[in-house]
């Protein structure tokens, strides 16, 4: 049996009941055999890829918080940190119902890799909780992040573990953190990004995954002699990623025409007004459907099927495992060349080798999503410097690293002979600099 299988049926044997890390670590190992197989002796003697899929730590805890009714509520909070060969863990906390330790091993998995792409010193690290958000007022979600950074601020810092906002947690959500988290340690240092403007937030990390989404498929497409103007485009979601993402898709002339949520989807077949969802998403925390009424023409369909629109680029921004293989067969029939994944592995295993198959332009969320915690890291550097950098100046260095991020993976590919195979690609390319720094760090 090869190393990859052997490793592959442990992880499986010693994590029952977790299948989305499973998908995860099985997509990330298929694709690396080439190079495992090529180095398989010395990783072996080092068990380099027992350690690879072995968090560092999981640290999981209660969060007990009072509601308006004032009674007494209890969710379970959890902190990931999965890899720190490369520098301190980085990566979200997100706060949704179907929060649990499977989703965010996979998410810091991933998150490993990710992070190692965009070049930065950060390792990979996920957290969370299976609190909703959703219909709670301020007071309610002020009294559970405060609840639940009195138990995270001890396992996190700004050289040890730097969370951000992921689904459920945003600027409200990181400002009641990190002031519970200054309360209770007196330190005023970058212990969490994605912060306001006004203590240490970083301009253009709202925008930066969606943005970064967009410059990386670009230069997808640059380098297949094609370009996002006057192309079709659906996304999926409603949220930051999606709408940034649909804010420079249609800067450089693309016309963005479906967006979702959890409910259901809209199709304006004229392009989606921006504003319009900016205020139903950012201002009123609506519904999407509320689109509908807003915009004369424009449809709302109830469910799921944004996948059946025909579009010549699909852009998954929403959550795991979204896009299957029909969705898949959907898109390509109807014209569709280009996937990028604007969330963490939203196209089914199925559906990923679907799209390798029919040879499309895909790019996995690994590479594609990777703006917002390349962005995340260039706060970090702007709070450890007391500097703040202009919208500007950010932006242009998030382009050139999701430019960097390209040539990377591309590179890779070729490398081991799947020229195009961008999953290989940025799997290799992430793993590569992860396993160099283990090796060099010894056995720990």
């Amino acid at each position: 049996m090869s190393y990859v299988s052997e490793v592959m049926e442990r992880v499986i044997a010693k994590n029952p009941g977790e299948p989305e890390f499973h998908q995860a670590v099985k997509e990330v190992l298929d694709s690396l055999a080439l190079v495992i197989d090529a180095h398989e002796d010395e990783f072996r003697k080092i068990s380099l890829l027992e350690r690879l899929t072995e968090p560092e730590r999981i640290v999981s805890f209660r969060v007990p918080w009072v509601d308006d009714q004032g009674n007494v509520q209890v969710n379970k909070g959890y902190r990931v940190q999965f890899n720190s060969a490369i520098g301190p863990y980085k990566g979200g906390l997100r706060f949704h119902p179907s929060v649990n330790q499977s989703i965010l091993k996979f998410l810091g998995f991933e998150q490993v890799f990710k992070n190692s792409l965009t070049g930065l010193p950060i390792g990979g690290g996920k957290g969370g909780s299976d609190f909703d958000p959703k219909g709670k007022s301020d007071r309610e979600v002020m009294a559970f992040c405060q609840s639940f950074m009195t138990e995270l601020c001890k396992y996190i810092g700004a050289d040890q573990d730097v969370p951000a906002g992921d689904i459920g947690v945003g600027g409200r959500e990181i400002g009641f953190l990190y002031g519970q988290y200054k309360r209770i340690k007196g330190l005023y240092e970058g212990v969490l990004t994605g912060k306001g403007l006004t203590y240490g937030g970083s301009l253009a990390r709202t925008q930066a995954t969606g943005y970064g989404l967009v410059y990386i498929t670009e230069e997808m497409l640059k380098h297949a002699g094609q370009s996002l103007n006057g192309k079709t485009v659906v996304i999926s979601g409603s949220g930051n990623v999606a709408i940034y993402a649909t804010e420079k898709a249609q800067e450089l002339g693309a016309k963005v025409v479906a967006l979702n949520d959890s409910n259901g989807y809209i199709y304006d077949a004229e392009g989606i007004k921006l504003d319009v969802v900016k205020e139903i998403k950012e201002v009123r925390r609506g519904r999407i459907r509320e689109y509908a009424d807003a915009v004369a023409g424009s449809v709302y369909t109830e469910g799921k099927g944004i996948w059946n629109i025909a579009c010549d680029v699909a852009l998954p921004c929403a959550t795991q495992n979204e896009l299957n293989l029909e969705d898949a067969k959907k898109l390509i029939s109807q014209g569709c060349t280009c996937v990028a994944e604007g969330a963490n592995m939203p196209s089914t295993r199925e559906a990923t080798d679907y799209f390798l198959e029919k040879k499309i332009l895909f790019m996995p969320g690994k590479a594609a999503n990777a703006g917002g915690v390349a962005t995340s890291a260039l706060e970090m550097s702007q709070n450890s410097q007391r500097l703040s950098w202009s919208f500007e100046e950010v932006d242009e260095k998030l382009k050139n690293i999701m430019i960097g991020i390209y040539a990377k993976v591309s590179s890779a590919a070729s490398r081991y002979g799947a020229e195009g195979n961008f999953v290989a690609g940025a799997n290799i390319a992430g793993f590569e600099k992860v396993a160099e720094a283990m090796k060099a760090q010894g056995i720990v």
